[in-house]
């Protein structure tokens, strides 16, 4: 049985009851609208941000509630209108090996898409009156939207530290599995020191999960990218990060200027990439990754035993073993 089979056996009905309701929330009196979030639902991903929600909550709790399904729907809607806003924002033209929204709509209607899916999570947090469930979710887009914007400005200038690449990779990634977590806790258990627990391994989790996908750059896994895209967007990543704070006066000058002004050289790229392996960038990445890994896991640790925590923690590894 494939990990994710795996991961997904204990919560097997309540993923497939809430597969029925998260296509429910997305209908609009729109033909279009419903035309391309059929699109999207038939080429759906491997759906690991319910899976926390569910088996948090039932961890937890040991059953669900509707207002678990809730929380789904929310964390999925979010997490789907933030990919196909990223899709236009990148210029990208596939997502998960099909073509995204953009390329077969147009930025504009992408972009409307995008609004609408953001509106319907909220207003299905809203229909039920969790008001809780909404404070999670807005507090995570927020965010998301102040670590692109973070991202986007510190790329201008190369000049992010280890700590500032924390700070991006807790709000633009970290934070909405975080918001998983915290959703799951929240459905069954409201006012407990959970929220706030389930809140924290999420995040953790998310800052695995976002190391291990700046190593898929310096990789030759078939990810959906192109090795080297990251360099190519200015982006700054740990190994990038750890290699600059490990050079000398002048291959520090070389990295920046390759960066700034040679990012669309492939040759200048491979090199580049080279390099950062050779100073050991992607070594330190996996040590902070693992890092990252084993403080999650020391969390499911306080929780007895149970085919829910089994599941997590298989999750947690699959964060940073998986191969794409």
């Amino acid at each position: 049985m494939k990990i994710v089979s795996q991961i997904r056996e204990p919560i097997e009905d309540e993923m497939q009851l809430f597969e029925e309701k998260f296509l429910k929330s997305m209908s609009s009196k729109v033909a279009l609208f419903n035309r391309i979030t059929y699109y999207i639902v038939n080429r759906k991903g491997k759906q690991m941000r319910p899976m926390f929600v569910f088996l948090t909550a039932k961890l937890l709790n040991g059953e669900v509630n509707e207002r678990t399904y809730t929380g789904a729907s929310i964390i999925e809607l979010i997490h789907t209108a933030s990919l196909v806003h990223d899709d236009v924002v990148d210029d990208s033209n596939k997502r998960r090996g099909f073509f995204s929204i953009n390329a077969l709509w147009k930025n504009k209607i992408a972009v409307l898409v995008g609004d609408f899916l953001f509106s319907k999570g909220l207003l299905v947090s809203l229909e039920n009156k969790d008001y809780d469930l909404l404070h999670i979710i807005s507090n995570a887009v927020r965010d998301m939207s102040e670590g692109e914007l973070l991202q986007i400005e510190k790329a201008r200038l190369l000049d992010i530290t280890e700590d500032v690449y924390y700070d991006i990779i807790r709000q633009k990634t970290a934070t909405l599995i975080a918001a998983c977590c915290s959703m799951g806790a929240c459905s069954v258990r409201p006012d407990s020191d959970e929220v706030e627990i389930f809140r924290k391994f999420g995040e953790l989790c998310g800052m695995a999960f976002q190391i291990k996908d700046d190593l898929f750059d310096y990789g030759a896994e078939k990810i959906g990218k192109p090795t080297g895209i990251d360099i190519k967007e200015q982006k700054m990543t740990l190994p990038l990060i750890y290699a600059l704070n490990n050079s000398d006066k002048d291959k520090k000058k070389w990295l920046i200027n390759s960066i700034k002004k040679h990012n669309k050289n492939k040759k200048r790229v491979k090199e580049v990439i080279e390099y950062v392996k050779e100073k050991g960038g992607l070594d330190y990445a996996v040590v902070k990754m693992l890092e990252f890994k084993d403080e999650a896991l020391a969390i499911l640790d306080n929780y007895p035993d149970s085919e829910y925590k089994s599941a997590l923690t298989l999750m947690v590894n699959y964060v940073v073993d998986r191969k794409k």
